[in-house]
């Protein structure tokens, strides 16, 4: 029977190839290893659906489409300055913004895109 052929690594500007069914090389392994983690272990639990629904209750509106005069709803909590698994600025409300999910998509390709997050 023939075996699958070894597949690129899936981190950004790395070629070496990795037996079928892993997803990056020895090399990053460590640095994706969020990847595999659930988002209860990340931190976004019940005690955080919670604090999100609030959030939101409160500040109702995108911030950024409203600096251009836009009133859209806001669905995301955004964590201004990334918390890469600090607890201290992951509750740190003055460090949240409530985003609609495109400006929430924007900001994260744009502004948090290939940063290492440690957990």
């Amino acid at each position: 029977m023939p075996r699958r052929p070894n597949t690129p690594c899936k981190h950004p500007g790395c070629g070496r190839l990795v037996p079928y069914g892993e997803a990056y090389c020895e090399e990053h392994r460590p640095l994706h290893a969020h990847d595999t983690k659930t988002t209860t272990e990340k931190g976004y639990g019940r005690r955080w659906q919670k604090a999100r629904t609030a959030f939101l209750h409160a500040h109702p509106l995108c911030a950024r489409c409203q600096t251009k005069g836009q009133l859209v709803k806001a669905t995301v909590v955004d964590h201004i300055i990334p918390h890469r698994g600090d607890p201290e600025l992951f509750w740190d409300t003055d460090n949240w913004q409530p985003l609609c999910k495109r400006c929430h998509d924007q900001k994260t390709m744009t502004e948090d895109r290939y940063q290492e997050f440690r957990y």
